[in-house]
């Protein structure tokens, strides 16, 4: 550590952010290694080092000697300005180096609403923030994560897009990376070789137009080794898959301090406003007895006393509750709790509940989407009221007191009966509360609902809608809580003008680098975080820019659009998609994939056989 960091330190909030040093951290010598890879967050220490994904990778990166990855995370507001004043660089923990210094830059892409920080932390490595400005065989930055799968908005400042599945891909770059360097290859000759790698994307590679009225008109190739067609990649064996069996235990809190146990990746479900559960597909669980031996040696490695087990829906996970006993034969004698994340009110069995509160109650959250059940089915939930009451009946009868409920406004075909429902079903929560005769007794119930704005994502059914404005989610918000009469029902909601900005984000295109830099070059950084969010600069951004909103958000677009991610082929067919947006105009619902194949399409990612129902 320099001297200049050292004395920055003192006086900055949570200066162990900016440390290193931590137990299980991966430390190399410079003069054994041929490739660094800098493995960015764009958000702070506590964000970062809650994200499994970036566990995942680097430790796969790691488990090669000639790379070294590190991790880098977005300073605070306090640090920067302290860097910035002492000309001190954006550096990785472990070593301490400038990342500038670093042969890739990897950042991964888990919210639209991070885009500002990447260009930050680039800039604040000393590194160009476009990348036309970026010369050699240096400072490759490379993107992945969710939002990935509409790179466009950030096209402009990225060398290299992972479309997919990282675990095998990013090792692919690096060694192609390692042998053209070495070969003397240029930058522009490796980044063309490196467009032939399955589930790589190279913006640079490809020409967008647009028609008069804004739309994309055409997307082509400018050379041979750019496909027109991208498939993500996955594992296809998931059971072997790349997963760590320690990880890096932080000095500071951070927001999920525990082990995270990975049991199942994709979902069964389709709800129609999912991208997680589209893109994620084929769902491949791993078998109880991998997962529990690698929990005995995360647990032996880290010393933490709570164990998650991770998944778009837990409860759906056929091994669940053989998993959960051969936890509990060892957890239990060494207080090790149990959580399970996305549990599914139409699944969540009394023997399920018991297992979870062997050692210690932790909270039970649970995601209705809507109040009403006609849009449960529009949005294809799959449950009933009658599963979320008696869901919560059997949860008040085991001691709860607290449920959390998560709830989205502005979904496609809602209306404001629908809205009303939702304070309605929380209020008959708080009644199943005290008509249970079994109630814990003596103690009262707090039933808290989210509520968060409807976003149209890319490769959902959903993808073609229109955001509601600004002001048709106000009046949604402040009618939700005209119609809470109890305090026993507490309410919260997202700021309506992020959820606009993140619906551009999530279906823009190129011309929205312009909007992003200009914003980022006024002040915009942390945009996520209410108190930084800069409302004002972001619209006047779009007015230097000839750019709207409304375009972006606010647009119904037709099934004859070209949307700017229609080169990415995610497995789940367009016509599939189609299919299930006119189902959801009838309110229809759609089995899950246990039930019955709904022929996504997914299945050719598997050599022709989904991995679930075993179809062709």
């Amino acid at each position: 550590m320099t001297r200049e960091l050292e004395k920055i330190l003192m006086s900055v909030n949570k200066p162990t952010r900016y440390t290193g040093g931590e137990y299980g951290q991966t430390v190399k010598d410079k003069n054994k290694i041929d490739t660094r890879f800098a493995f960015c967050f764009p958000d702070t220490y506590e964000i970062g080092m809650s994200h499994l994904g970036m566990k995942i990778l680097y430790g796969a990166l790691n488990e090669h000697e000639k790379i070294w990855c590190e991790r880098v995370f977005a300073p605070d507001v306090d640090m920067e300005a302290k860097m910035r004043e002492k000309n001190i660089p954006l550096f990785a923990l472990e070593s301490h180096d400038p990342i500038a210094d670093f042969d890739f830059i990897g950042f991964t892409l888990m919210y639209e609403m991070c885009y500002t920080n990447m260009l930050n932390m680039l800039d604040l490595a000393g590194i160009p923030v476009f990348a036309k400005d970026r010369k050699g065989m240096k400072q490759i930055v490379v993107a992945g994560g969710p939002c990935a799968y509409n790179p466009e908005p950030v096209a402009d400042f990225v060398d290299i897009f992972s479309i997919g599945e990282g675990e095998t891909m990013l090792v692919e770059i690096c060694e192609l990376f390692r042998k053209m360097r070495d070969e003397g290859a240029s930058r522009e000759e490796f980044l063309r070789e490196c467009a032939k790698i399955d589930g790589v994307y190279v913006p640079s590679l490809y020409d967008v137009k647009y028609n008069e009225d804004g739309t994309v008109s055409s997307f082509e190739p400018k050379c041979e080794q750019a496909k027109r067609k991208i498939q993500k990649r996955i594992m296809t064996d998931f059971e072997s898959a790349y997963t760590p069996d320690t990880m890096i235990v932080p000095f500071n809190q951070t927001v999920f301090d525990r082990v995270t146990l990975e049991v199942m990746r994709g979902c069964i479900r389709g709800c129609r406003f999912c991208q997680a559960g589209m893109v994620y597909r084929p769902s491949r669980g791993r078998s109880p007895e991998m997962l529990n031996s690698l929990a005995k040696k995360l647990c032996d490695n880290t010393g933490y006393e709570e164990i998650s087990l991770s998944s778009l829906s837990t409860s759906d996970y056929k091994g669940v509750t053989e998993l959960c006993d051969l936890l509990l034969d060892w957890t239990e004698k060494r207080n090790i709790s149990l959580s399970l994340p996305s549990l599914r009110a139409d699944n969540f069995s009394q023997d399920l509940l018991e297992r979870v509160q062997k050692v210690r109650k932790t909270s039970l959250t649970f995601a209705p989407e809507a109040g009403s059940q006609r849009l449960r089915d529009a949005i294809n939930k799959n449950v009933t009221e009658e599963d979320i009451l008696s869901t919560a009946r059997r949860a008040f009868a085991s001691g709860y007191t607290s449920i959390k409920l998560y709830f989205m406004i502005g979904l496609p075909t809602e209306t404001m009966e629908d809205v009303e429902a939702i304070p309605a079903l929380a209020q008959k929560i708080v009644n199943e509360f005290y008509n249970s005769p079994n109630r814990p007794k003596g103690k009262t119930v707090n039933v808290s609902i989210s509520v968060s704005s409807f976003v149209p994502k890319p490769f959902t059914p959903f993808q073609w809608a229109a955001q509601n404005t600004q002001a048709q989610l106000a009046e949604k918000q402040k009618r939700i809580a005209e119609c809470i009469r109890t305090k026993k029902i507490s309410y919260s909601y997202h700021a309506s003008d992020l959820s606009v900005l993140e619906a551009v984000f999530a279906r823009g295109d190129r011309r929205l680098g312009a909007v992003l830099y200009d914003a980022w070059k006024n002040g915009c950084t942390f945009d996520s975080w209410d108190e930084h969010f800069k409302s004002a600069v972001w619209r006047k951004a779009f007015e230097n820019n000839g750019l709207t909103t409304e375009f972006y958000a606010n647009r119904e677009r037709s099934y004859e659009e070209i949307l700017p991610w229609s080169f990415i082929d995610i497995g789940v067919t367009e016509q599939f998609m189609k299919r299930e947006n006119e189902l959801a105009k009838e309110s229809k619902t759609t089995p899950n994939c246990y039930e019955k194949c709904s022929g996504c399409g997914a299945a050719k990612l598997m050599g022709g056989k989904c991995s679930v129902t075993q179809c062709e």
